[in-house]
């Protein structure tokens, strides 16, 4: 009887080895793939950050031959000054009034479209229309329609007995004024989300509520629509509240910060700041601030809103 002895096998020890060596070229494969996003951001996002930073505690003026760091003088100066403060105000009162304003129009207008069945693709595209136009080339429109002696507005106050209005050149309306463009403005992109968030809705929830009793549309949307709604609304809340404090466009074009700096929003401060008077360290500071304020607006609304959204 013959017994054949089997050579001993050392794949078991080579075993970790060849994990290692595994894992080794997956991480280098998504350093590889990661590259050239991380550069972009590092060239696009980082650095100009940095640079910001680091010219907010200098004195440097544009074409300037030296300079020198002052620290925070530049952030002690901004806060004291009555016209950026005046610009902070301005800035938060055109967000408090776009934000829901165009949040609520949006809302209604996709409801409107996602309720009809005859023309919708033709809602949509009126609706949309102002967000694919530039308000600057609608500039001359907007000046013609809210003009003090011609425009349209002021013809339609004097036809029902009310007098006219300088809509762009009185301080107490000019802000509002202002604010009404931006909701016009974001009013058909946030309708676009909202008729996304609309179409993930599923109509077996619709269906169960018709069978409780909930059968008429307010009840539809209390129980239904506005709930599952809440990951979508979040998200508009957010995004119009960014781009409402990035307003610049309409000041810039129809009033330039006017009348009396009572349409003046910190966009266009540091606007002024850099580009016309030439403080870069100042108009720096004035951004490192635009900035900071941009963040804690986002995670203050995304903390307070997150806690009253149901997820699907």
């Amino acid at each position: 009887m013959t017994m054949t002895v089997l050579p001993f096998s050392s794949a078991g020890s080579d075993e970790p080895a060849v994990a290692g060596q595994l894992r080794r070229r997956r991480a280098r494969a998504g350093l590889t793939l990661a590259s050239p996003a991380a550069v972009l951001l590092l060239v696009l996002l980082i650095l100009p950050s940095a640079l910001v930073i680091l010219f907010s505690l200098t004195d440097y003026g544009f074409g300037a031959a030296s300079w020198r760091f002052i620290g925070v003088d530049n952030y002690a100066e901004l806060f004291a000054d009555p016209g950026v403060l005046r610009a902070l105000g301005n800035t938060g009162v055109y967000i408090a009034v776009v934000v829901p304003g165009s949040v609520a129009v949006g809302l209604g207008a996709a409801l409107l479209i996602e309720g009809r069945q005859v023309l919708r693709r033709f809602y949509r595209v009126a609706f949309f229309l102002p967000v694919t136009a530039t308000l600057v080339a609608l500039a001359t429109a907007w000046e013609v329609l809210l003009h003090p002696g011609f425009g349209l507005a002021n013809l339609l106050l004097a036809a029902v007995g009310q007098p006219k209005l300088r809509f762009l050149a009185d301080p107490d309306i000019a802000m509002f004024t202002l604010s009404a463009i931006g909701i016009w403005q974001l009013a058909g992109f946030n309708m676009v989300l909202f008729l996304s968030g609309l179409a993930s809705i599923p109509r077996e929830l619709y269906d169960a509520a018709a069978v409780d009793g909930a059968a008429r549309g307010l009840d539809r949307f209390r129980l239904v629509t506005w709930p599952m709604l809440g990951p979508t609304t979040m998200f508009v809340v957010v995004i119009t509240a960014i781009r409402g404090l990035q307003v610049f466009d309409t000041v810039a074009v129809l009033t330039r910060g006017g009348p009396d700096k009572a349409t003046e929003v910190l966009l266009y401060a540091i606007y002024l700041e850099g580009f016309r008077y030439f403080r870069i360290g100042y108009a720096s500071a004035l951004t490192v601030v635009f900035l900071a304020l941009a963040t804690a607006l986002t995670l203050a609304q995304t903390r307070l809103m997150d806690r009253k959204v149901h997820y699907q």
